[in-house]
């Protein structure tokens, strides 16, 4: 059950309706195999690409289905409740192509929105590296232009759907005495000669979406493929993530939402002393806590999608904020529907373990939630006397 203070527009229920009717049918079951398996789930893929829930963010006229950032949101968020790994799908689709939505020419949309919309290929963000995490602006990946080219050379960590993703948003360095002004985004396509990838990492959670290292050895790529200008790398990046922190709290939500709605159906079956444990306060009070706390993180991450939708001047505030509130209760609740299972919630015969391991990493990637607390703490002290609203 989701409970809402206020009634969202038709076409928003009509998306969350849809969402999870492919998801109950064609994601969930496949939800323990991607986890057991650590392999990315094909077919999960093949019905959210039937039903256009794939990429929706991708405008209608580059071939997508349109769809608002609150629902976007909403998508990810039923996609996650049945299998987190599946919703990271339509929500690395957003990140990977937000910076050539941001900022691309006409040209470089024409190019690589169409084919993200019709499923034909993923698209994924290269960022973080070896010595660049939370320090973004301390790339070592260097980018040198050659006549009408760039040369691309070094690594990327942690990628998110790397290897199985056709295309990739690479921040890379072009002037190294500006620092984060000498940062530039680039396309960079699977196929690119000195495009290689690492083995997929070992991982808590979301195994059935594969992270790599992306290695660049001399990748020669067109300069149309630049988004952008030279050196609005860095900005480009941070845009991107004030809108996609808002996908991370709506796989939160969805995470969390799918651990309560187990634990709920449990401690009504599961007898104790003579009847359903559901009855004894102790549990009711956990279930209380549970929900009201899912309850303000739907509401913080619904604001904070409208806010992308509008590109508000307080969307950093939001989106750091929900990604970080929803992200906290996430690992709350699923650890919470882990207790009310006992024994049983410890072992895969119930799927609130996986989802207590897939909560774990909406604390950590986008920017672990310490570097959220930094950009909120931020934000206040330079409004100070602002009202968020």
């Amino acid at each position: 059950m989701v409970f809402d203070a206020y009634r969202l527009p038709e076409e928003h229920e009509a998306i969350r309706a849809a969402a999870r009717e492919v998801c109950d049918a064609e994601v969930a079951p496949r939800a323990a195999e991607a986890d057991d398996t650590a392999t990315f789930p094909q077919a999960s893929y093949e019905a959210l690409r039937a039903a256009d829930l794939h990429a929706p963010h991708v405008p209608e006229e580059y071939g997508g289905a349109g769809i608002d950032a609150l629902g976007t949101a909403i998508v990810i968020e039923e996609v996650a409740r049945a299998c987190a790994s599946s919703s990271l799908i339509p929500a690395v689709n957003k990140l990977g192509s937000m910076p050539v939505l941001l900022a691309g020419s006409e040209e470089l949309k024409r190019a690589y929105l169409p084919p993200v919309a019709a499923g034909e290929g993923m698209f994924s963000y290269c960022l973080s590296e070896p010595e660049a995490g939370s320090d973004a602006a301390s790339l070592k990946t260097k980018a040198v232009r050659d006549g009408d080219a760039y040369v691309l050379n070094g690594a990327k960590r942690w990628i998110t759907n790397a290897g199985d993703s056709k295309f990739y948003t690479v921040f890379a360095v072009t002037d190294p005495s500006a620092r984060s002004r000498g940062i530039s985004a680039f396309v960079v396509e699977k196929e690119d000669e000195g495009v290689s990838f690492g083995a997929p990492e070992r991982k808590l959670g979301i195994k059935g979406s594969p992270t790599r290292e992306v290695f660049f050895d001399n990748v020669r790529i067109p300069a149309s493929r630049l988004i952008g200008n030279e050196g609005e790398g860095f900005k480009i990046a941070m845009k991107t993530l004030d809108h996609t922190r808002v996908t991370i709290a709506a796989q939160a939500l969805g995470i969390a939402q799918g651990a309560l709605d187990c634990a709920a159906a449990y401690v009504q079956e599961r007898q104790q002393f003579g009847r359903a444990i559901a009855e004894f306060q102790g549990v009711q009070f956990m279930l209380a806590d549970m929900a009201m706390k899912l309850a303000a993180a739907r509401q913080l991450t619904y604001a904070a999608a409208a806010k992308s939708e509008r590109n508000d001047d307080d969307l950093t505030f939001f989106g750091a904020s929900a990604k970080c509130f929803a992200s906290d209760v996430a690992m709350e609740v699923t650890t919470d529907a882990v207790q009310l299972l006992g024994g049983y919630g410890y072992t895969k015969d119930f799927p609130v373990e996986r989802m207590m391991r897939d909560a774990k990493i909406t604390q950590i990637y986008e920017g672990t939630n310490q570097v959220q607390r930094i950009v909120i703490a931020r934000q206040v002290l330079a409004n100070v006397g602002s009202v968020f609203d």
